[in-house]
């Protein structure tokens, strides 16, 4: 089978939805050989802000020189991108091989659910690579994740915002009690700035494991000290008597100062478990982590890649929620621009006032478009609910019924000086980063 049409059949077990529960996944496993029992992991949960954790501990560790497995959901541009050792994508041939072995440990009479089907291959591949440590971000809660079959070293909450609610209940305790079914008895916790009913779930979750706990504010700190013109900004990072000063994060936005905290307090549960990394090695890796669309800048005459090239730089960022697209808000109030250019793409079952809001306020001029994805809002339908949620638009609005097109006319229309913006969801930006580097194919997610 050829590696397309192996995707699709993969992609196709999306019909089945989700499944609560990880028998599945552990009977999947045990027919596997139980590849991740033994691996040494780090597993990571919340709202926002997992994968920047995720990327900037990868990068710290492999500075260090350790092989670090990351896995992650979604995909942006190629499935590929879910299944990482350092900076390496899994290889088409790895998939196809991996892929097959995982069909033979299926049941047939009960079909994996997606999400499960490509764990099961995360840890095979980890395992049979020989990583030292493996990076896991879960999929969605935590307590019947099907990632939540490891026994880490380290367990991470990055934050806890009302999401999925149908899934994983309507308040934020709620969610916050799926989010700390992730705390294994006596493994250390790293949580980020919690809400308080978030705070008091999981403290008391964490009480009950005895799992030592390690919370921002308390245990670690980071002080923003200067942004560069981009947006990324400089930190003092504080935890107990040690003290790290004038550290560049790559990852731009007020909110990396917080993510990179994180990344930097799970350092000091792992060190206790040998995997030591020095000064100038987090330094170079929270330098150099890259995580594609989210705040990634496109310098200004570097885009598109038809017809005339645009004379404003262009940010790619797929926040799709609301706290996320505070966060881009917050970004935008750092940086120096005359006009924002948004380009919006956003499914049709999200809250559009919520996904927006922060942004919408800021923007000069916005284009309506979509990506090739069932669950995308028309540019039409985007129309109605932008004006729903925040009466007729004020700004000159034109509607792309392709996300090339409404890129070609961003760029047309921006002046040096201006910004524009491509955001709205992790789908449109990546089938817009698809087409802007001509790499990836627009696939499922």
């Amino acid at each position: 089978m050829s590696y397309k049409n192996e995707l699709q059949k993969m992609f196709d077990l999306q019909k089945f939805g989700m499944k609560f529960g990880l028998d599945g996944m552990k009977s999947i496993l045990r027919n596997l050989g139980d590849p991740h029992a033994g691996l040494k992991c780090v597993h990571l949960a919340g709202t926002n802000g997992k994968g920047s954790v995720g990327v900037m501990l990868t990068a710290m560790l492999a500075r260090a020189g350790y092989r670090v497995g990351f896995y992650t959901s979604p995909h942006l541009g190629t499935f590929r991108e879910r299944i990482k050792i350092g900076d390496a994508l899994i290889g088409e041939s790895e998939v196809l091989a991996l892929s097959e072995r995982v069909w033979r440990a299926c049941d047939p009479e009960s079909p994996p659910t997606f999400f499960e089907f490509v764990t099961a291959m995360a840890f095979l591949h980890f395992k049979e690579s020989g990583v030292d440590v493996a990076v896991i971000e879960a999929g969605l809660g935590g307590r019947l994740d099907s990632t939540n079959v490891i026994e880490p070293l380290v367990s991470v909450i990055t934050n806890v915002s009302l999401e999925h609610t149908e899934q994983l209940g309507d308040t934020v305790a709620k969610i916050a009690s799926e989010k700390a079914g992730i705390i294994k008895p006596g493994v250390p916790l790293v949580t980020g700035k919690l809400a308080a009913e978030a705070e008091d779930v999981i403290r008391a979750t964490a009480a009950e494991k005895r799992s030592p706990v390690l919370a921002a504010g308390r245990d670690f700190t980071a002080e923003i000290t200067a942004f560069d013109e981009q947006g990324r900004p400089t930190i003092n990072f504080t935890q107990g008597s040690r003290a790290l000063r004038d550290l560049k994060l790559n990852l731009a936005g007020p909110h990396q100062a917080d993510n990179a905290a994180a990344a930097l307090a799970a350092l000091a549960p792992l060190a206790g478990r040998g995997f030591t990394v020095g000064e100038a090695q987090i330094r170079d890796g929270l330098a150099q982590a890259v995580w594609p669309g989210r705040a990634e800048n496109f310098a200004a005459g570097t885009w598109p890649p038809e017809g005339a090239p645009g004379r404003a730089p262009l940010i790619l960022d797929g926040a799709h929620n609301p706290d996320g697209a505070r966060a881009l808000g917050e970004l935008l109030s750092k940086m120096r621009y005359g006009r924002l250019h948004l380009i919006v793409g956003v499914m049709a079952d999200k809250d559009i006032a919520g996904v927006l809001g922060p942004v919408y306020a800021k923007a000069d001029r916005l284009y309506l478009s979509r990506p090739v994805f069932k669950r995308a809002a028309s540019p039409e339908l985007l129309l109605e609910k932008i004006r729903a949620a925040f009466g007729e638009p004020t700004v000159k609005t034109t509607l792309h019924p392709d996300l090339p097109g409404a890129l070609a006319a961003a760029a047309a229309e921006a002046e040096a000086g201006d910004l524009a913006l491509l955001s709205g969801s992790l789908f449109t930006v990546g089938e817009g980063r698809a087409y802007l580097t001509g790499f990836g194919e627009v696939e499922s997610n």
